[in-house]
């Protein structure tokens, strides 16, 4: 048995050190018009777009498992994507098909949920408002209010998180006219349904990686208990907002629905509660606030006695929510889980925004590790301040950190994230995405240069754009814009794009002699892995995707 072990650890045993530098939101657009990647000064970046092992990757709709090639890439997907080496069917589209076939409504979560609160509860319904299909879509939260409609509950109540984000930075009061015409019609059967809470997603509620957990503290103090600032609806809360100060959907402050001085929609003894969202990161922290008996994080004050679900199991190792309506993609055998199964050292780095992305999401949706003996994860703190005040955010001590781990020749394969042109390109501030970018290209000069000395070989992707399509719409002038000074004001676009995004390879070695491109354009990010493999001289996963080099 030892023998045998020894053999299979010295065939695994990969015979060059590599990097995996993921531009988080830094997609490859050729068009100008509001194109912080193309605008910002990347003399690294051009430089590996010009090596030989070059290319773009696809990373958006059914290239990642989501529904339609009309459905942007998002971080959670792409990492999925990335370390899993295969494309799964992602919850955007699982959940769509088990409404679509009515599985959902015959899971015993779903009858749990309506017989739970049948009597005298009010089912409530939590999550993101918006067809961006990243962390939700409205077509669920409509299907399901109709069913539970249908399915004889008299009393609904709807804490409504506001995008911005995802979609257009101002179209909140489109989702809310959409939601109360649907309402309308419920109405007239004789359901008590409206909305009881919301505002902006970036202040509320759907914090991540205990980032800030005062977020998810207004959000349950919102929804739970009715603490808020009280207005009759919600498109008047929006508007209010709007005029008060110009701020994107994401930023609006916290609401409440009141109705002769009283919240509508408190969350109380013997309500049913469903989390709408599909996607986990920012689904999790408020799922713990509503099941977890030793919470700490927070005063929760009265904690009500429901039946809470999510739409999916978001953390699949702590098993948060104990209760979901769809069974979340079953990703196992990842890239991560291969090496260290193999005893390959591995190392993952990033700030705290998307620390999760290169650990959780790129095991697939798995926390924790598969073995710490060769396992090292590092997480930067992110600040806590708007992303655009800031925009080089943490690269420079994500780069120190890894350059740090090169020197000491600590491990064979490293993979890192630059969370600069998502987050900050969300923002739709383009000057401060312009700097993001540079940011992140004075980074990758630092880390070729210690991959120069060090002998790693280097490969730069992204899991999705975002900065490389900061406007909306078509200028009357393309010209003008290469940058935001022109003679008209252009609409902030804060949602990813369609963009592909680069696998630009770098060798200190060189090999361009010995691999070339197999498939031009063609390849997604699911090609990754088994490039990585192929470039460590590893032996390539026959149920992966192919590599998207191939020798000469």
């Amino acid at each position: 048995m030892l023998e045998s072990l020894l053999v299979r650890e010295n065939s695994m045993k990969a015979n060059r050190k590599m990097l995996l530098a993921v531009l988080d939101g830094i997609g490859v657009r050729e068009n100008t018009y509001g194109n912080a990647v193309l605008t910002a000064h990347t003399p690294v970046l051009d430089y590996l777009a010009s090596l030989p092992l070059s290319t773009t990757l696809k990373a958006h709709g059914t290239f990642v498992g989501l529904p339609s090639d009309n459905d942007i890439g998002n971080s959670e997907v792409g990492h999925n994507a990335l370390g899993a080496g295969r494309i799964y069917d992602q919850g955007a589209k699982i959940v769509q098909k088990s409404i679509q076939t009515k599985d959902l409504y015959s899971d015993k979560t779903w009858t749990q949920a309506i017989k739970y609160c049948l009597n005298n509860g009010t089912l409530h319904f939590l999550g993101l408002l918006s067809d961006g299909n990243v962390h939700s879509h409205e077509s669920h939260l409509h299907a399901m209010l109709s069913q539970a409609c249908k399915e004889g509950v008299k009393k609904i109540r709807i804490h409504i998180l506001l995008d911005g984000r995802d979609v257009g930075e101002k179209t909140a009061e489109v989702y809310i006219q959409r939601l109360e015409e649907h309402m309308q019609k419920l109405r007239q059967q004789n359901c008590d349904v409206c909305i009881a809470s919301g505002g902006g997603r970036m202040l509320i509620t759907m914090d991540r990686y205990a980032a800030d957990w005062n977020m998810v503290k207004i959000g349950w103090n919102l929804h739970v208990h009715g603490i808020g600032s009280g207005f009759s609806n919600a498109l008047e809360a929006v508007l209010h907002h709007r005029q008060q100060q110009d701020i994107s959907d994401q930023y609006i402050p916290p609401f409440v629905i009141k109705k002769e001085g009283q919240a509508v929609g408190k969350i109380q003894d013997g309500d049913s509660v469903i989390c709408f969202n599909f996607r986990g990161d920012r689904s999790i922290e408020i799922s713990q606030a509503f099941e977890d008996e030793e919470f700490s994080a927070f005063d929760r004050g009265r904690r009500p006695k429901i039946f809470y679900a999510g739409m999916t199991e978001y953390d699949g190792d702590k098993h948060v929510p104990s209760n979901y309506l769809v069974r979340p993609p079953q990703i196992s055998n990842t890239f991560g889980e291969h090496l260290a199964e193999h005893r390959i050292s591995q190392f993952a780095c990033s700030e705290t925004q998307k620390y999760g992305h290169v650990t959780f999401f790129w095991n697939g949706n798995r926390s924790g590790y598969f073995d710490k003996k060769y396992e090292d994860y590092l997480e930067i703190p992110s600040d806590k301040n708007s992303f655009d005040l800031r925009p080089w955010m943490k690269a420079h001590e994500i780069t120190m950190a890894t350059c740090k781990q090169l020197e000491k020749n600590s491990y064979q394969f490293g993979r890192i994230n630059y969370a600069n042109g998502d987050m900050v390109g969300h923002t739709g501030n383009f000057l401060a995405s312009v700097n993001a970018v540079a940011s992140v290209d004075l980074m990758l000069g630092r880390l070729i240069e210690k991959c120069k000395l060090t002998n790693t070989i280097l490969l730069v992707t992204a899991d999705h754009g975002n900065c490389d399509e900061m406007f909306e719409a078509s200028p009357s002038n393309p010209s003008h814009w290469k940058h935001k000074f022109a003679a008209e004001t252009p609409t902030p676009k804060t949602s990813h794009s369609l963009a592909e995004v680069p696998l630009y390879i770098y060798d200190p070695q060189g090999q361009a002699d010995i691999y070339k491109i197999l498939n031009p354009g063609l390849g997604t990010l699911a090609n990754v892995a088994n490039t990585c493999l192929e470039l460590m001289g590893l032996p390539l996963r026959s149920d992966f995707e192919e590599s998207a080099i191939t020798k000469r």
